[in-house]
């Protein structure tokens, strides 16, 4: 009897410790949000130790000895099912974070930060070599960390680091799975080209296109996706992202005035974060259990929006007039037929974000190699602009003219997030079988997004997805949801039959 109330007051204890920690950390990505969308560039520094010393102290919350005696007090408690995998989900937290020492902790936000800042002029100027020497001290802290939580979690220096985005993930079966993605890609981008050049080329409608109304545009589908702007906004960066809290989502996106589609298609993306974010178990807020389940699963909430609903021709039918509304649009251009053949695009390009879904995975696969390369000593970092390129050659065949549209586009390894990449394509893989399951279950799905109403698409992801939160394991949410573990063949179904006219 006594026992018992050690071990539930050790629970509790613990439920009180996570929440704090993860308030400053709340904190922290409220202030990421600021400097990559509102900070003048004068407050980076102060910034840096600000976040710096945030990071210090959600570590010290985890590394007091304290925690350790309490979570092998909490083992024996007569837990329910939920706290049972908030105890797991604690556990898995508190082991990455007290495989580092605090100073590393510290200087690992610091020099994220410093790089980071370098990184945007950088690549405005197209010059790698600028951004070199703080991307060579961040990335000597990164493989440090990486040591030191592979020694803790039993794995690899990159296994160690995928391991924060995506739990449980392991590179052996990523290896697989690419390698599965690679037999099949540069025949079905060979088979979509050909097929694409003997049908009308689309036709871009007539510009420019005022940021304004670009605006204005994805404010008008985050509605229609159920984005709740009491609880969320839109801004601009020079990433897009989805960043805040689960109360207080903060999406950004870009916009060029010579096409709308790649600012309205950033928002969507980002609003499948969002919702995601938002649709999480209000129950467990604060909680491990209570987060979202992993990268993968989170990119998956995005491409599910973005490609899987949002580049239908369902959804294009709905939107098209909106579109053409939107920017006083008349003629065949802005016709859905139209748009339909302009969203589903396939081409050779140089960057990611813009990359249509067929191709997108070949630039996912290029970033994981060299990163695994760079993490585990087999490449220099000044040899990512030959790498990349060469590696862009070979899967995509094209080659980046500058390095703005090269190594240098993306924020992830400028900012310190080393082993998140292989998450997109999971994700996408992800994505592809949960709208199957979710059609499956729903037939009316696409009759209803073809009438801007995503309220069945939404109520099953939240109740087989977003409700669950961290409740489950990766692997056992999806065979919860699609009843079968990550099965490249179906997101393979889906692209022959969205683009080559496959039954």
């Amino acid at each position: 009897q006594e026992g018992t109330t050690v071990k539930q007051g050790a629970y509790h204890r613990l439920e009180d410790r996570f929440r704090r920690a993860n308030a400053v950390n709340d904190a922290r990505g409220m202030l990421h949000w600021d400097m990559a969308a509102m900070m003048p560039p004068g407050g980076a520094e102060g910034r840096a130790e600000q976040l710096a010393v945030l990071a210090g102290l959600s570590h010290g919350l985890m590394a007091e000895p304290e925690t350790a005696v309490l979570l092998d007090a909490a083992k024996d408690e007569p837990l329910d099912a939920w706290q049972s995998a908030n105890l797991r989900e604690m556990h898995r937290r508190w082991v990455h974070e007290t495989a580092l020492p605090a100073d590393l902790v510290e200087a690992l936000s610091r020099a994220s930060s410093a790089c980071e800042q370098v990184w945007r002029k950088a690549r405005a100027d197209a010059d790698f070599a600028a951004v070199l020497p703080t991307l060579k001290t961040l990335l000597g802290l990164v493989r440090e960390a990486a040591a030191a939580k592979g020694a803790a979690l039993g794995c690899g220096l990159y296994d160690a680091l995928l391991d924060e985005y995506e739990p449980g993930g392991r590179s052996v079966e990523i290896d697989a799975q690419f390698a599965e993605l690679e037999e099949f890609l540069p025949g079905l981008i060979k088979a979509v080209l050909e097929r694409q050049s003997k049908s009308p080329a689309p036709v871009m409608p007539d510009g420019p296109f005022s940021v304004e109304r670009q605006k204005a545009l994805g404010l008008r589908m985050m509605q229609a996706l159920g984005f709740d702007f009491t609880h969320g906004r839109l801004d601009i960066s020079l990433h897009p992202f989805c960043g805040g809290t689960p109360d207080d989502v903060r999406i950004t996106t870009r916009y060029d005035e010579n096409d709308f589609t790649s600012g309205m298609m950033g928002v969507l993306h980002e609003t499948g974060h969002a919702l995601y974010e938002r649709g999480l178990p209000v129950k467990w807020r604060g909680q491990p259990v209570g987060a979202a389940r992993g990268m993968s699963m989170h990119e998956s909430q995005s491409l599910l929006v973005e490609m899987q609903a949002c580049r239908s021709s369902e959804f294009l039918g709905f939107a098209a007039p909106l579109i053409a509304e939107t920017f006083g649009g008349k003629g065949t251009a802005w016709e859905a037929d139209n748009l339909l053949r302009l969203y589903g695009q396939v081409e050779r390009s140089f960057i990611r974000v813009d990359a249509d879904e067929v191709t997108y995975p070949a630039h996912v696969i290029l970033r994981y190699r060299i990163e695994r390369a760079l993490i585990e000593g087999d490449m220099k970092p000044e040899d990512i602009p030959g790498a990349w390129n060469e590696g862009m050659s070979r899967l995509l065949g094209v080659v980046p003219p500058n390095d703005r549209q090269g190594c240098l586009q993306d924020i992830h390894w400028y900012d310190g997030a080393w082993g998140y990449f292989p998450t997109y394509t999971l994700g996408a893989m992800t994505a592809a079988q949960l709208f199957d399951a979710a059609i499956k279950a729903v037939p009316a799905i696409p009759e209803a997004i073809g009438r801007g109403d995503f309220a069945p698409l939404m109520g099953w992801l939240g109740e087989n997805v977003h409700a669950l939160g961290s409740f489950l394991p990766t692997r056992d949410l999806l065979i919860r949801a699609t009843g079968r573990p990550l099965d490249v063949s179906i997101f393979r179904r889906h692209l022959e039959r969205r683009y080559l006219g496959k039954t």
